[in-house]
């Protein structure tokens, strides 16, 4: 029983290290930095873990004392599920900035856990020893089958059971499957054992039924194969009317629709990209780069119906939250194809009359491989000669965060005579993260800024002056810090 145990133990670990990135997504993101901090952080905690029980292994080599350390292992699992919000949302709100927000987070969340279940296997051994001319075997024995639990934890986690339960279920379950080995490696105290066990599956339980509850009310939670996402009713505070939110990060929304006019753009920044009707009024091939809530595709197959529109969107996920909240339509013209847009750009032979690229629309996770001058290339291979390409991007327009919006400058300059920007918002301070659409033409030919249209004249007019480049970084595959620059370190 003792193999099995360490093995169940080994597997836990992966499966609590996959969750830390779904339940910090949507407060902190899952940039470079969140993922360091919670691959660095249980590292640490194993490894204290080891230390540690291997000295307590060594004054009490007991099944019993084994069996409680596994309990304790337990409760600290089940208590993330109670604390996550409350713990990381205050973190947050402390203004510690996001490296140590999310070093401070995983070590009050996971830490305890993962350094008790990191005694686990030092323990084990230990107990198994009573030959030294067998140790090598016995510790290499155990320590395998605790890195195959690992194995079979991470693949589990990774394709099952975050695709199918929710962040604070699945530690439930682990800590349910903790309480269980616990009775397994000593039976004493095992009423209690059960119990424990059994209340982790009714916190599972009632954790369903919460969500359950939050859906029936238009509050969706839900894990896609690639993230955290969240559907909520919320307001325009720009004119103050009901929408339906889209959140996958912590700024707060990526994409809306109003419920009572699902045609219409609800989003401030999504407002501007019909500048691709005015610069490409007859488009016939329309490529839209992440798919969000579709509100551009359903503005072209509205408003020009001659148009065929191809969306790639990594998250097939996504795309079935589009359908079932944000009224997205099966249309003949529409094309959806979920891949990465790296990827898909590298094998298109396709050309273009309008490109727009609205995948950098978190400004804690951007997609480094979709920011380097090889992806603007082929950008520029895929757009039409008269065709034009606008890109949302995230940036400050002033201070030490600016080197990104300048950095996106530069490298678009690289592959396009014409990059100008335009700047979604009049307020706000300009040395904070903003929405800033970079409006790229393949010649030198001038464009008409001016309409007769008020509307789109008014948008027209928020073209700012282009920045300084004296010094900018062109963005390549082998170097593109894109988020220490967001972070202004």
């Amino acid at each position: 029983m003792l193999e099995i145990v360490v093995f169940l133990c080994g597997a836990v670990v992966m499966v609590i290290e996959l969750a830390a990135t779904r339940i910090l997504a949507p407060y902190l993101g899952t940039s470079t930095v969140v993922w360091t901090s919670v691959i660095g952080v249980i590292l640490a905690a194993l490894s204290l873990g080891y230390w540690w029980g291997g000295r307590l292994a060594d004054r009490n080599p007991s099944r019993k004392a084994l069996s409680g350390v596994i309990l304790a292992a337990a409760a600290c699992t089940a208590a993330i599920g109670f604390s996550n919000t409350f713990v990381v949302e205050m973190i947050r709100a402390s203004g510690t900035g996001l490296h140590a927000s999310s070093l401070l987070a995983v070590a009050c969340l996971f830490g305890p856990a993962s350094t008790l279940l990191g005694m686990i296997a030092p323990f084990a051994a230990r107990i198994r020893l009573t030959d030294t001319a067998t140790a090598g075997r016995t510790v290499g024995r155990l320590y395998a089958l605790s890195t195959a639990g690992s194995i079979v934890g991470v693949f589990a986690g990774g394709f099952f059971l975050i695709a199918y339960f929710g962040s604070s279920a699945i530690l439930f379950l682990t800590a349910a499957v903790l309480a269980g080995a616990s009775a397994l490696c000593h039976a004493g105290r095992w009423p209690l054992k059960a119990l424990a066990a059994l209340a982790c599956v009714g916190l599972y339980l009632f954790s369903a039924s919460q969500t359950a509850a939050l859906t029936a009310k238009g509050v969706v939670d839900v894990d896609t194969p690639y993230q955290r996402a969240m559907v909520y009713p919320s307001r325009d505070y720009t004119t103050g009317r009901t929408i339906v939110a889209l959140s996958t990060g912590p700024e707060g929304v990526q994409g809306g629709v109003y419920p009572d006019e699902p045609e219409a753009l609800a989003l401030n920044y999504t407002r501007f990209l019909p500048l691709a009707s005015h610069f490409a009024p007859g488009m016939r091939r329309v490529l839209v780069l992440g798919g969000g809530a579709y509100a551009f595709p359903k503005y072209v197959l509205r408003s020009h119906p001659a148009a065929d529109v191809d969306v790639v969107e990594l998250d097939p996920g996504i795309t079935a939250l589009a359908r079932a909240h944000f009224f997205l339509p099966d249309d003949p013209r529409l094309t959806i194809r979920h891949e990465d847009a790296r990827t898909f750009l590298n094998a298109n032979t396709q050309r273009y009359d309008v490109i727009v690229v609205d995948v950098f629309n978190s400004a804690a996770s951007i997609p480094f491989h979709l920011a380097t001058v090889e992806t603007v290339r082929r950008l520029a291979l895929a757009l039409a000669d008269d065709g034009v390409l606008i890109v949302n991007t995230i940036g400050a327009l002033q201070g030490p965060r600016a080197r990104l919006y300048k950095s996106f400058a530069a490298t678009y300059s690289q592959a396009f005579p014409q990059v100008h920007a335009v700047r979604t918002w009049s307020g706000g301070a300009e040395d904070a993260p903003q929405n800033l659409l970079l409006v790229c033409f393949k010649t030198d030919a001038p464009r008409d800024w001016t309409s007769a249209d008020p509307a789109m004249a008014g948008r027209l007019d928020r073209r700012i002056p282009p920045p300084d480049l004296s010094g900018a970084l062109v963005l390549t595959d082998e170097y593109a810090p894109v988020e220490r620059y967001l972070t202004g370190w």
